[in-house]
């Protein structure tokens, strides 16, 4: 890509702010290879709109490109981009679920990490140099250190920002501007990369898979209580308590229709609260099921052969209901994405209700990626 300076001409400034329409010129780079579709390149100049960034307009498909985590990376994946430059925490964008997929993979070795020290670092976005940035951009001005001049410089300079945070409903400067489901997230992206089609197979995927996932799901007073944790290593003796959100990182526990043991409860939130749990407050929940989050890039046999066996030989956490009756599972990861979505829901039906049939196509999912539909 040229340099800076000779590439201000095709980028025009964007003001950041909900509601306000943002206008800018986007020129794209030659997009790469790895066995992903190449995107269409439609004609013209377009916008799309979305809170709480307002519109933003294009002369030209974006190509490159950041996401602030998983969920927005994986849309990208699945409207057949080259995987994002960049993303806040790649830890947390687990690319292994993409080996459920026929003819799908991403290098996540090669995706940049833009958080560290407590922030999002500034200057790799200009390195980066990409043509468009998702993510919400109350996410670094609230949690990441960031000033309204970092954010109206990036635009300026770089190129324009594009998002929502969808994975949380419970920040508190959210409130000010309405969410987005998973789906309605993907459908903005997919205008964002012109790949409304590709969204619509994908839409057609989804609700097959709903069909298919209602007769399994049983009634709700045989459905298990579930408590979600944070809980990392292999021997975890403290948990940040999950109460379920409207947020996209528990669609598939809502699809699935489980019971919220926490819910009912004196424990609070860990986004709102910051504070632990131990064993001996789950004790008192004793949940029927235990999911276990910040372990997804463990396999089943070795998180089984590690949390699990450990909560087995402690002795607090095996007189847990959950622990005696072999039902403690990874939870599945806090941002997801219409593929991970699919492979994650897949996988707790199975753990959850003893599914046997494949939920949805994985080879009409991995068509779609490459451009099949």
């Amino acid at each position: 890509m040229a340099s800076l300076d000779g590439e201000i001409s095709r980028r025009a400034l964007l003001q950041y702010g909900a509601g306000v329409s943002t206008t800018g010129l986007l020129a794209g780079c030659t997009g790469g290879s790895g066995g992903i579709a190449a995107p269409s390149q439609e004609e013209g100049a377009y916008s799309v709109e979305i809170e709480p960034v307002g519109e933003v307009s294009f002369d030209a498909v974006p190509e490159t490109w950041v996401a602030n985590n998983g969920s927005w990376a994986d849309m990208g994946i699945a409207l057949g981009r080259e995987p994002p430059k960049a993303v806040w925490l790649p830890g947390r964008y687990h690319t292994q679920y993409y080996e459920e997929i026929p003819d799908v993979s991403v290098d996540g070795d090669a995706v940049q990490q833009l958080w560290g020290d407590g922030g999002v670092g500034k200057e790799q976005f200009y390195e980066l140099d990409a043509d468009v940035h998702i993510f919400d951009p109350n996410f670094p001005l609230e949690r990441g250190g960031w000033e309204e001049t970092d954010i109206e410089r990036l635009e300026t300079q770089v190129g324009p920002i594009f998002g929502n945070s969808i994975f949380s409903r419970t920040y508190p400067w959210h409130e000010d501007y309405r969410y987005y489901t998973l789906y309605e997230a993907f459908e903005k992206l997919s205008e964002v990369f012109r790949e409304t089609e590709r969204f619509e197979a994908f839409e057609e995927v989804h609700a097959d898979f709903q069909s298919n996932l209602a007769p399994v799901v049983p009634g709700r007073s045989e459905r298990p209580s579930v408590a979600v944790v944070w809980g990392g290593g292999d021997e975890p003796e403290t948990f940040y308590p999950y109460v379920q959100s409207e947020g996209t990182s528990f669609k598939h526990l809502r699809d699935l229709g489980v019971k919220d043991a926490l819910a009912e409860t004196d424990v609070k939130d860990f986004h709102s609260s910051r504070g632990e749990i131990d064993y001996e407050t789950l004790l008192d929940i004793d949940p029927e099921v235990l999911l276990v989050r910040g372990q997804e890039a463990k396999s089943a046999s070795e998180f089984s052969e590690t949390v699990v066996a450990f909560m087995r030989d402690h002795n607090v956490a095996s007189e847990l209901t959950a622990v005696e009756n072999g039902d403690v599972y990874r939870a599945g990861p806090l941002y997801q994405g219409p593929i991970t979505n699919l492979v994650v829901t897949e996988r707790l039906a199975r753990a959850l209700y003893d599914v046997e049939e494949e939920l949805f196509d994985t080879e009409r999912v991995g068509a779609i990626v490459n451009g099949e539909f």
